[in-house]
């Protein structure tokens, strides 16, 4: 699947760049999923949601489209913690609305938020298999350690409590991606809140002890073995 602006990178034909309408969609969808106490947001966030390789020729021009619409009333620029910022404007947002009634506002790409989700559960249909091996090799070994005779060194059980701690983690942050990771929808951030059912039926010392254990499921970055971790 080619990106945006891989033509005039390549010595293609120039392609055309996204409309006004487009860019107030992709600031506007940016905003409600970064779900911040501000709707506005970086030029990065942007690029993201209107699929731009940031060193496009696309890309690059995305900054002077941007200033073209301040000068235009329909974004209002900003800056937040010395990043520069965008955000709709009253009229950039009734210019959005009246082309989405007369049927004239152009689709977005997929959302970054989706695009995450559909290469997580990919990932994760892949790879969980090797994990559910992984994780039953490492309790072969202990099962072995402790028939062993003579038992079997201190340092042996540290060292695989380590691997069986990160082979466990791995299968479990693949289980949640694979069969229990809601698909996101555009209408709303999609954030890992960390909750599941039943979790109203814990105390509350259990579960802050759940939810810290869920820290960092939907990261796939670290099913890398070269981490050391998971």
């Amino acid at each position: 699947m080619s990106h945006a602006g891989d033509g005039p990178d390549r010595g293609g034909p120039p392609e055309r760049p996204p409309s006004d309408e487009l860019v107030l969609a992709a600031i506007e969808r940016a905003a409600r999923h970064r779900a911040r106490d501000t709707p506005a947001v970086p030029i990065w966030a942007i690029a993201e949601h209107l699929a731009l390789p940031r060193r496009s020729a696309r890309g690059r021009r995305l900054r002077a489209q941007l200033e073209r619409l301040v000068a235009t009333g329909a974004l209002e620029p900003g800056r937040r913690r010395g990043v520069p910022t965008w955000a709709l404007s009253a009229r950039g947002r009734r210019r959005l609305r009246g082309a989405r009634l007369a049927g004239q506002a152009p689709m977005l790409p997929e959302s970054p938020q989706h695009l995450a989700w559909r290469n997580a559960q990919t990932l994760a249909a892949c790879e969980i298999e090797r994990f559910r091996r992984a994780l039953a090799d490492g309790l072969e070994q202990a099962r072995r350690l402790l028939d062993a005779q003579p038992p079997g060194h201190s340092d042996a059980w540290f060292e695989l409590g380590e691997r069986l701690h990160r082979d466990a983690r791995r299968l479990g942050s693949a289980s949640h991606c694979l069969r229990e990771w809601p698909e996101p929808q555009d209408e709303r951030a999609d954030l890992d809140e960390r909750s599941e059912p039943g979790d109203e039926r814990l105390a509350a010392g259990e579960l802050a002890r759940v939810r810290s254990r869920r820290v960092g499921r939907r990261n796939v970055s670290l099913w890398d073995e070269r981490r050391g971790r998971a």
